[in-house]
């Protein structure tokens, strides 16, 4: 998608922020916990390789990513450190994960025995790292059984084109108050995992889990906290401090008066009460900013003003206190005087995770970085 960087519709994105967030984390890790910055999906909406960069600086060991292009793009940035896939990889695609040196997940002997016969068809240059994905409740990737797991970890020990780097599993519950799910995933995590002898890396505390819980493991994957964002949304509070680093802004590009009893927008869903001043900013749901949002607000001049009509693809309409001047800044996710948009207070409007809020914000929007 082209970046649309002839109109006044910015993310920016505040480095300090990252930065800190990266400090405070690192502060609280165990002596022998090693760091893995999370930017797949873009760097969560936040700009991957430029993220990756800043992470770098602050001394992260790796990344994680979620498919192999992600990878590819980091590689091609530039970025020398590990890189993890966390998504599974068709075993076609083994030879590219060779050649730009990614660590990759295996969940299963079927697929093992699969990639070792692709080798043997077409043997690659450098061994591919492999990390056991283990099931213990996500019900997503991974082996169940310790005695596949032992089989694994010996396939891999004799196998040309692999070697075993880590273990892994993923929480679900590791940002709710309630402990005893995530207690009975970790209980069931190392005792599948009692068989093997011990890889390089034993992964399994993301943002939750370095927030809410004791250290487990010799790896933390830091996603969602590293933007600032509390994984839990608002159920439990942090028990660090978080700096969100992503804001949205645009301008009025007009504005009129509307007399009592006219139409806004498509279906005509709103409908003037009175003599009325509305603007138009020039963000849409192809933005990412979803039509769900009618009857949000936004800030102007530290007043929130709410959106009225539906949000079209390209534009959305707000009802101003009075006769605001075109160009006047208007903050979407920020701050503006005393008053702040938050991605939690546009996810709990629309029904949703600020994750998904952040990955939604599409390419069209420049990302500025200060």
């Amino acid at each position: 998608m082209v970046k649309s960087i002839y109109r006044p519709t910015r993310i920016t994105i505040h480095t300090e922020a990252i930065r800190e967030n990266l400090r405070t984390v690192q502060e609280h890790l165990s002596a022998d916990q090693s760091l893995f910055a999370v930017i797949k999906a873009n760097g969560y909406g936040h700009g991957a390789v430029q993220v990756a960069k800043i992470a770098e600086e602050e001394g992260v060991a790796g990344f994680c990513v979620a498919t192999i292009d992600e990878g590819i793009e980091l590689r091609e940035a530039g970025i020398t450190l590990p890189v993890f896939i966390l998504g599974l990889v068709d075993c076609a695609y083994l030879p590219i994960v060779s050649q730009y040196q990614l660590a990759i997940p295996v969940a299963s002997t079927d697929w093992l025995k699969q990639a070792e016969q692709a080798y043997l068809k077409n043997p690659w240059d450098e061994p591919i790292a492999v990390h056991l994905a283990i099931e213990t409740g996500m019900g997503r990737i991974g082996f169940i059984d310790s005695g596949e797991v032992k089989q694994a970890e010996v396939s891999l020990a004799q196998a040309e084109g692999f070697y075993l780097e880590g273990v892994f599993t993923h929480f679900a519950t590791a940002d709710q108050a309630d402990a005893t799910y995530w207690q009975e995933q970790k209980a069931r995590f190392f005792e599948t995992i009692a068989v093997l002898e011990a890889p390089r890396y034993i992964h399994v505390t993301n943002s939750a889990t370095q927030l809410w819980h004791e250290p487990l493991g010799n790896l933390v994957r830091y996603g969602v906290a590293m933007y600032g964002l509390n994984p839990s949304s608002d159920a439990l509070q942090p028990s660090y401090s978080l700096v969100p680093a992503l804001s949205l802004t645009s301008q009025l590009v007009q504005v009129k008066q509307l007399p009592s009893e006219s139409g806004v927008g498509y279906g005509h869903t709103y409908e003037t009460t009175q003599d009325e001043w509305i603007g138009t900013v020039p963000i849409g749901y192809a933005d990412g900013y979803v039509r769900k949002l009618q009857g949000f607000h936004v800030l102007v001049n530290g007043q929130f003003c709410e959106i009225v009509g539906r949000v079209c693809m390209d534009q959305l309409m707000i009802r101003l206190p009075a006769d605001i001047p075109v160009g006047t800044t208007v903050t979407l996710i920020g701050t503006d005087g005393d008053k702040t948009i938050s991605l939690q207070d546009i996810a709990s409007y629309i029904g949703t995770i600020h994750y998904e809020v952040a990955c939604l914000l599409s390419e069209r929007l420049p990302r500025e970085y200060e």
